[in-house]
């Protein structure tokens, strides 16, 4: 006997995201007792689950896409029981909870890169992130010819000569997914929220986790054929 399908294979996904979504206390952005005060408005509507957008602590440099602490949420919408409180109260709506989560890059303000920041060039501290020495005798240019998926240069150099990588921001430095204490510590968040009752996760830049090793120039482009 065939197995079931998953739930996710022909449930109905909101995606809210909670800036612009409902404000319930009145500040004019929205927030997560907006959404809970419309769970039940959401319920009518057929919907199986909603997707939420970054909740998470963060600066806001992109949006809330740059995280800065997975495991509280930003004061911006809410608190942690706030969040616990929805997920209840979906749950008892019949809606299940999938929050975004976000592991090709931290925030910045993370406290793995300022500690990593502070250690400098060659610390263990470093080894969590995309770290690289510049090309040229005096190290000025990038390690590759890789560009920002927002424009510019996919590096940043600091003051004491290091490059590190951000496929998107500055403000966004990637994680090195090579690196056991990375893999441990989304383990970690992922369980944290698990045991709060989430059902799942929506997986932001999946196809970016993995580069390779030696971080090679990117191929050149074939020039389009012109027809005579």
């Amino acid at each position: 006997m065939p197995r079931p399908a998953p739930w996710w294979r022909s449930a109905v996904i909101y995606q809210v995201y909670i800036r612009s979504f409902a404000d319930g206390d009145g500040d004019g952005v929205g927030d997560i007792a907006g959404l809970r005060a419309r769970l039940s408005h959401l319920k009518s509507l057929g919907v199986d689950a909603i997707w939420i957008n970054p909740w998470y602590r963060s600066p806001m440099a992109d949006h809330g896409y740059d995280v800065a602490d997975f495991r509280d949420i930003d004061p911006l919408f809410g608190t942690l029981s706030d969040a616990e409180r929805l997920i209840e109260e979906a749950h008892a709506h019949g809606i299940r909870v999938i929050p975004d989560i976000v592991p090709n890059h931290t925030s910045d303000q993370h406290a793995w890169f300022r500690a990593a920041l502070a250690a400098g060039p060659g610390s263990p501290e470093r080894e969590r992130y995309v770290f690289r020495p510049g090309r040229g005798p005096d190290g000025a240019q990038p390690p590759n010819d890789w560009v920002s998926c927002f424009g510019g240069p996919a590096w940043t150099r600091l003051p004491d000569g290091d490059w590190y990588l951000h496929l998107f921001a500055p403000q966004q430095p990637d994680l090195n997914w090579q690196h056991p204490e990375v893999r441990t510590e989304f383990e970690s968040i992922l369980r944290f929220w698990f045991a709060r009752g989430v059902d799942g996760f929506r997986i932001d830049v999946a196809h970016g986790l993995v580069k390779h090793p030696e971080l090679p120039d990117l191929p050149p482009r074939a020039e389009p054929a012109v027809a005579g």
